[in-house]
C-alpha cells in the first residue's frame, strides 16, 4: 500500500526533526529501490529519501525461508 500525501508529510516531519540530530532505524519489507514509488513519487519522496540515503548504512536481509519460518514462529491457521 502507497502513503498518502498527508503520511508521507508527516514522515518527512519526523526525518526532518531527526536529520542530523539522532539516530532513526528505518525498517521495511520493500526494498529501497521501491521506496520512492511507495512514498508517492514526488518532491516530498525526494526530500524523505534524500535524508534517509545519505549518511547511513543499510542492512538488507534477504532469503528463501523468512525469519519467521527460520526461528519457529511460523503460524498455523
Amino acid at each position: 500500500m502507497d502513503l498518502s500525501k498527508d503520511e508521507a508529510n508527516i514522515v518527512l516531519e519526523i526525518t526532518e526533526a531527526r536529520h542530523k540530530t539522532a539516530s532513526t532505524i528505518y525498517c521495511s519489507q520493500i526494498d529501497p529501490s521501491g521506496w520512492h514509488t511507495k512514498l508517492g513519487n514526488g518532491t516530498i519522496a525526494e526530500a524523505i529519501l534524500d535524508r534517509i540515503i545519505h549518511d547511513s548504512y543499510q542492512f538488507l536481509l534477504d532469503g528463501e525461508i523468512s525469519m519467521r519460518e527460520r526461528h519457529g514462529l511460523g503460524f498455523e491457521v
